[in-house]
């Protein structure tokens, strides 16, 4: 196992953190060893050597498993401002809230016959929807402990197998290179997700684990553009490296759109990234953006303008020029179309600093 200096260095700003939280009454946070630690383990799609022990070991961040559910009208512990990622399969709607997956970045669900993993990285402020069927087998994920540009690789428990977050795909083991099928969650305030559906189901905090879930346990990270605790290449500094952006990815490019650009109540706005036509959608106020082909598989082009929020926040955003509706998942829910789903590219939320990283000079809407 090779640990540099710097290696060192990295790592003792996260234990601190970690002590600091100890201090602070989570004493069920653990450490660990730090540094490059992966166990011996060969054959990686990424370099072996920037692959790093995050410090609680596999497992260590328990992740969850068919969690218990209440009511959004039971739901205290949570702000309106607190982020939640939310899901949607027909008349089922689901709210992981960020309070929650801060403490366990992976949580394992069953909607019908939709086996799913809810994949969150703290450090990356990334929150992806991962399909839990491979090769026609149902596994579930853990928290292999491990990090690459400072990002969660997760581990499957079927064939152990390591994966990159925001890759997506095997980068270790077994299933080497197999890519992981994405399905759409929506990232935005648990005010705007409850707003738009009233009747949503929440992951409770009772969990079976002691976790104060009123507590962010890495301090000012969210806001502290120079603490990235692990080191990641390349960087780019065009932006600042916390501001959240929504990244879309095609061909393994990707290209990103800020909040500014959806500034206000509602916006939505056409765009062209490598021949594909696309629209986003979004609200600076009302925290949520998102994206999707506006070209349907008839090759019909649609286009699209904002639904009107004056009647209150709804999940209804976007109108096209045949009349349809259509919802924040990108379904029709009225007009001649109504059921018909939007594809969408590749896509979720996260930091500045891990899209340069993992895509370098991503392209940026607008600039």
């Amino acid at each position: 196992m090779k640990t540099s200096f710097n290696n060192g260095i990295h790592f003792f700003r996260y234990a601190s953190l970690v002590a600091l939280v100890m201090a602070c009454g989570d004493a069920d946070l653990p450490s660990g060893t730090g540094g490059n630690n992966t166990g011996g383990q060969t054959g990686w799609a990424i370099p072996q050597d920037q692959v790093f022990d995050g410090g609680p070991g596999k497992d260590g961040i328990p992740a969850l498993e068919n969690p218990k559910l209440i009511n959004a009208s039971a739901v205290t512990f949570l702000d309106d401002a607190d982020l939640v990622l939310g899901y949607k399969n027909g008349n089922e709607v689901r709210a992981y809230p960020h309070p929650i997956l801060d403490w366990h970045e992976i949580i394992n669900d069953k909607v019908g016959d939709h086996a799913f993993a809810v994949t969150y990285c703290p450090l990356t402020g990334t929150g992806i929807g991962w399909d839990r069927i491979i090769d026609g087998k149902e596994t579930t994920f853990g928290v292999s402990g491990l990090l690459f540009n400072s990002n969660l690789l997760p581990y499957d428990r079927e064939t152990d197998s390591n994966w990159s977050q925001m890759r997506l795909d095997c980068v270790n083991g077994e299933l080497l290179g197999t890519k992981i099928a994405t399905f759409n969650l929506v990232e935005t305030t648990w005010a705007t997700w409850k707003a738009m559906y009233p009747q949503t189901k929440v992951v409770s905090t009772e969990t079976g684990f002691s976790r104060n879930y009123s507590r962010y346990p890495y301090g000012d990270y969210k806001t502290n553009n120079s603490n990235l605790i692990f080191p990641v290449s390349p960087t780019d500094n065009r932006l600042e490296s916390k501001e959240r952006v929504l990244g879309i990815i095609l061909d393994g490019d990707a290209k990103v759109y800020r909040f500014g650009s959806v500034q206000g109540e509602l916006q939505v706005r056409q765009d062209v990234f490598k021949s594909s036509e696309l629209v986003f959608a979004g609200s600076e106020t009302h925290n949520f953006l998102i994206a999707f082909d506006r070209q349907l598989d008839n090759g019909t082009l649609l286009t699209f303008s904002p639904k009107s929020f004056d009647n209150g926040v709804s999940n209804v955003i976007m109108t096209d020029n045949e009349g349809n509706e259509w919802d924040i998942f990108g379904e029709a829910v009225s007009g001649t179309r109504i059921g018909q789903r939007l594809k969408r590219p590749d896509s979720y939320i996260g930091y500045w600093f891990s899209w340069g990283a993992f895509y370098p000079t991503p392209a940026i809407f607008g600039l």
